[in-house]
């Protein structure tokens, strides 16, 4: 997947980071919260229309997103209820996003633009819950045309490119996370299928 090859890419410089707010006293559930808040103050940003400065701030709090991770694995304070913070506040941190394009819309009255963010929203979802469930019957499913750092990275794009082009790209990018998060879900679905018969 193009987030592991990234991840190899950057890992040092991870871990230097991370090593740094060890010694500041920053525990990785701390940096969970710290990633999730600022993911809702973007969606904040993106309700008021600014989508492009929403795409930056998005990239940088990614880097939030990799150092809890990291800083678990360096500090060994990796834990289970750890690992689900992560998940359940990732989840709640994509709807945000959503939530935050959604309302600029509708209270535009581009009311279309709602069926694609829900179709996008309820693929994210469902593609994660897959992979949750999979894990829930010792199938472990990490494969899909879209995961999270795929649409994340999509959704980037679409931002920022509106600073240039107007609506249409994040319109696309959106009819894309529709159509292939949602094909990603079913794909995972087959995938089980196949390890278990």
């Amino acid at each position: 997947m193009l987030s592991m090859f990234l991840r190899q890419k950057v890992q040092a410089y991870l871990d230097a980071i991370a090593r740094g707010l060890d010694k500041l006293g920053i525990t990785p559930n701390a940096l969970t919260l710290i990633g999730f808040f600022a993911m809702c103050g973007i969606g904040v940003v993106l309700a008021l229309g600014w989508f492009a400065l929403g795409g930056l701030l998005i990239i940088a709090s990614g880097i939030l997103d990799a150092l809890d991770g990291t800083l678990a694995r360096l500090t060994n304070r990796a834990t289970q209820f750890g690992a689900f913070l992560d998940s359940t506040t990732d989840r709640f941190a994509e709807g945000a996003l959503f939530f935050g394009i959604m309302f600029w819309y509708v209270q535009n009255g581009v009311t279309f633009v709602a069926y694609l963010v829900y179709f996008a929203l309820l693929g994210s979802l469902m593609v994660s819950y897959a992979r949750a469930r999979a894990e829930g019957l010792g199938v472990q499913i990490k494969e899909g045309l879209l995961t999270r750092f795929e649409r994340i990275a999509l959704l980037i794009i679409g931002l920022i490119l509106t600073a240039f082009f107007g609506d249409a790209p994040l319109w696309i990018v959106l009819a894309l996370l529709a159509i292939f998060a949602n094909a990603t879900a079913v794909q995972r679905m087959w995938l089980v299928y196949q390890a278990t018969k």
